[in-house]
C-alpha cells in the first residue's frame, strides 16, 4: 500500500512540474509587434439585390389527448396550409357506442336488466338483431309480443328512422364544409 502512495505522489509531482513549465514558457514568450498604417478609398457603382429565404409557413395541428380509458372520446385534429393562409384545429368526438355499452353495463349491474336491454336497443344493429331473434326490444315497459305491437304502431320511434335523419344532417354538414374550402381555394 505504501508503494502505491509513493507512485501516485511521484506521478502527481511530475504532472505539476510539467504544467508549471508550460505556463512559464507561454508567459515569457517573445512578443512580436508590427505597426502599419494605410488609407484607401473604394468607389462602387451598381445595384444590390437582397433575397430573403424563409422557411415555408406551416399549420401545425394540435395534439389532443384522451388517454383516460374510462372516457368515451376520440381526439381528432387536422391542418391545412396554403402559401398565404394556414388553418389548424382539433376537438374530441364522443363515441356514442362506447357510452351506450358503459351505460348498459352499469344499469345491468344495478339489477335492471330490461332497462339495460332498452339502452342497447338504441343501436340500430342491436334493434334489428333482437327483432330477427324474435325478442323485440322493450317499448315503454312492455316486453315480448306486447312490445312488438307497440313498435308496429309507432315505427317513427325505431332507431333506424332516427339514424337516417342523423345521416342526412351529417351529409349536409360535410357538404357545407367542402363548399367553404372550395371558396378558400
Amino acid at each position: 500500500m505504501n508503494l502505491l502512495k509513493r507512485t501516485t505522489f511521484k506521478i502527481a509531482l511530475i504532472m505539476f512540474i510539467g504544467i508549471m513549465a508550460l505556463n512559464i514558457s507561454s508567459t515569457y514568450a517573445a512578443v512580436i509587434e508590427t505597426d502599419s498604417k494605410s488609407n484607401s478609398t473604394v468607389t462602387t457603382n451598381g445595384t444590390n439585390t437582397t433575397t430573403v429565404k424563409s422557411p415555408p409557413p406551416s399549420a401545425i395541428s394540435p395534439s389532443i389527448n384522451a388517454s383516460n380509458s374510462d372516457l368515451c372520446t376520440v381526439g381528432v385534429s387536422g391542418a391545412v396550409q396554403t402559401q398565404i393562409l394556414g388553418i389548424s384545429g382539433g376537438k374530441t368526438v364522443r363515441d356514442m357506442n362506447c357510452e351506450r355499452l358503459k351505460l348498459s353495463k352499469t344499469i345491468y349491474d344495478m339489477g335492471m336488466k330490461v332497462a339495460a336491454v332498452s339502452v342497447m336497443c338504441q343501436d340500430v344493429r342491436i334493434f334489428k338483431a333482437m327483432e330477427m331473434a324474435g325478442t323485440p326490444c322493450p317499448f315503454l315497459g312492455e316486453i315480448g309480443t306486447a312490445a312488438q305491437e307497440q313498435w308496429d304502431k309507432e315505427p317513427t320511434l325505431k332507431p333506424e328512422h332516427i339514424e337516417e335523419t342523423k345521416k342526412d344532417d351529417t351529409l349536409k354538414t360535410i357538404g357545407g364544409i367542402l363548399l367553404f374550402l372550395l371558396f378558400l381555394i
